[in-house]
């Protein structure tokens, strides 16, 4: 199997990044406050959005709490 860097400042995979989008790390944020992918240069930070697939899937803690993904909005405009 071979590894493909998302991160080559500090060495992430793509196998790290999924690791922690399942455990729960759903922003490029939350990714690097995990692994540090994206905190260096920089460069990786669009390549972990695009494999979070930002704002393609709804808050992870809406479904949890089974309310509909755009639960909110009305009251937010």
């Amino acid at each position: 199997m071979s590894r493909v860097y998302v991160c080559s400042c500090f060495g992430i995979t793509e196998q790290q990044v999924e690791q922690h989008a399942e455990n729960g790390a759903c922003s490029p944020r939350q990714i690097a406050s995990a692994c540090k992918a994206g905190t260096d240069c920089g460069s990786c930070v669009r390549r972990i959005q695009a494999m979070l697939g930002r704002g393609a899937f709804p808050r992870r803690e809406l479904v949890e709490q089974d309310e509909p993904a755009l639960a909110g909005l009305d009251e937010a405009a």
